[in-house]
């Protein structure tokens, strides 16, 4: 559950960076490196990476923490998309990295 701190941003397409104010919350607080992941591999995620490619962020992808209908469209997004515009990490590698 957000508390009043938390900044909510309510996406209504599949990417989070289209019709939102995603972009200005981050550039507000700094952050050039996001970290991705999300219930749709190949819609979801990968159309807010490939908005954040162009806007500039830096990009680390949590492979185990997003997912496709198959296992076949989710290796696509991670293989030929994900790995030439960021890092392709395991959740556990971000985690440790972040202590």
């Amino acid at each position: 559950m957000p508390t009043s701190k938390d900044i909510v941003i309510t996406k209504r397409q599949w990417g989070a960076f289209y019709g939102t104010d995603l972009e200005l919350q981050l550039r507000r607080r700094g952050m050039s490196t996001i970290v991705l992941c999300g219930i749709s591999t190949d819609f979801g995620v990968e159309s807010t990476a490939r908005f954040a490619y162009e806007y500039g962020f830096q990009q680390i992808f949590a492979e185990d923490a997003m997912a496709s209908r198959s296992e076949e469209q989710h290796n696509a997004a991670v293989n030929f998309i994900f790995k030439r515009i960021g890092r392709v990490r395991k959740t556990d590698e971000i985690l440790k990295a972040l202590q």
